[in-house]
């Protein structure tokens, strides 16, 4: 510890053996003979912890103790009690003291309770820096972040939401694509109406085609009313396609109709009925790969991405990290009914080590985890998942003087792009936009490649 701490005693000899006994051991210790004058001196200057006697003339130990949670509730107050005094010791922690010790005073074990108290301080600032950082860091509902990655995405969705045009969201899988869907709803013009979600990959093509356009009755066997769809259902409001990438093809003209005539006609049914409608889709697959492989109609890839929008994935995000982490860890604190109030140094610093392939719903279960093991108000290492703590920042290149770690110019070229590809989340087509190669060109590449490694194998 190299705090500040404010000894109160009205015994002077005391007051000079503890600031010199702590002085010793890097502390820097000001003392004053009465309560009164602590007061003064801690309204003018920051200290890490008071320690305070409790018997004194004047206004007492427990009176001070008070006061200065009552003024200073950020400022934790160690009391020194006489020996085998429990009545004085639970008066104390009443009074708002954060410990006690007992006389005689053991210098060691004094030591040890002022770093408690002052990392006990350090903890509730750091949690009051996060809940600050996150509140002004929600600029758009739930979404939570300050990095540059995420005040582009601010800024881009501050302009496409008052707009009706489709959005097609992208991402790595966790990263919050719905998130963002109803960031846009809430802020555009037809907030007022309903936000309609369906996940296109959870269900078979005949049910999806009923939930999306309704059937009439009689249109198959268990239809034995007519039902709306999910586009009459988000008539005035958003309808958001999740996983639009495993809607299966042969619904896809269906959709694309649709979006193109602004009617439906129902399973079974015999008339069309407009709709009115905003589109958002979200995909976490590459849609311009899938429309070269046949696997998603080009025509319908331009109908629903007017306006592409990115989600950053977690690891590009910074200390966005720990406000998220900061974020799950109170709400997941407050549902379990423990006094978790933040993150130790270690734990933080393997946070951001950590390449969160599951982005930030990996985060969050983490933390849950971590909130549910915690034994104490700060989640340490050991409450960490084994894979987060175990992770080490990678380099993607090393220097070497040895000539024989040298690696040839293919070598080179060729573990870059992989590092890029695994960077991009298995996306050639922003893998290919950031190393400046036009993407058959990058998937020419990767398919020698494998052939390569397939030939080395076979011999």
């Amino acid at each position: 510890m190299n705090g500040r701490v404010l000894v109160v005693d009205d015994d002077q000899n005391m007051c000079e053996m503890l600031a010199e006994s702590l002085g010793r051991r890097g502390i820097t210790a000001l003392w004053r003979l009465s309560a009164d004058t602590a007061l003064e001196l801690l309204a003018a200057e920051d200290f890490d912890v008071v320690l305070t006697d409790i018997k004194m003339q004047g206004t007492n130990g427990l009176e001070l103790c008070t006061r200065v949670a009552a003024n200073r509730p950020d400022v934790p107050v160690i009391v020194i009690t006489s020996f085998g005094s429990f009545e004085s010791a639970v008066a104390a922690i009443r009074a708002g003291a954060y410990d006690f010790i007992t006389k005689p005073v053991e210098v060691e074990a004094l030591v040890l309770a002022l770093e408690r108290a002052a990392q006990h301080r350090a903890l509730r600032e750091e949690v009051k820096r996060l809940r600050r950082a996150v509140g002004e860091s929600q600029l758009f509902g739930e979404l939570v972040g300050g990095s540059p990655a995420m005040r582009k995405l601010y800024g881009l969705l501050e302009r496409v939401a008052e707009t009706d045009a489709s959005v097609l969201i992208t991402g790595e899988s966790g990263t919050g694509k719905e998130l963002v869907a109803q960031a846009l709803h809430r802020r555009g013009r037809r907030s007022a109406g309903p936000f309609v979600a369906v996940n296109c990959a959870a269900m078979p093509e005949t049910l999806l085609e009923s939930e999306l356009f309704g059937h009439a009755r009689g249109a198959f066997t268990d239809a034995r009313t007519a039902r709306a769809g999910l586009f009459q259902q988000a008539h005035g409001g958003t309808l958001f396609l999740d996983e639009i990438g495993d809607m299966p093809v042969g619904l896809q003209p269906k959709l694309l109709r649709a979006l193109q005539e602004r009617k439906i006609r129902p399973l079974g049914g015999d008339t069309e009925t407009p709709i009115d409608v905003r589109l958002i889709a979200a995909t976490n697959i590459d849609l311009e790969a899938a429309v070269e492989e046949k696997r998603f109609r080009e025509d319908l890839f331009f109908r629903i991405s007017v306006i592409p929008i990115e989600v950053p994935p977690l690891r590009l995000r910074g200390n966005d990290i720990l406000l998220l982490a900061q974020r799950f860890l109170e709400d997941c604190a407050a549902q379990a009914g423990k006094r978790v109030a933040g993150l130790s140094g270690a734990a933080a610093e393997k946070l951001l080590a950590y390449a969160w392939p599951g982005n930030v719903r990996e985060l969050r279960n983490s933390i849950e985890r971590a909130v549910a093991l915690a034994r104490f108000e700060q989640i340490t290492l050991d409450d960490l998942p084994e894979k987060v703590r175990d992770s080490r920042r990678t380099q993607i290149v090393l220097a070497s003087d040895d000539p024989s770690e040298l690696v040839p110019l293919d070598q080179v070229e060729r573990r870059y792009i992989r590092r890029v590809l695994e960077a991009a989340g298995g996306n050639k087509t922003l893998a290919a936009r950031i190393l400046g190669l036009d993407r058959k060109t990058l998937y020419r590449k990767l398919e020698s490649w494998a052939d390569d490694e397939s030939e080395t194998g076979a011999s």
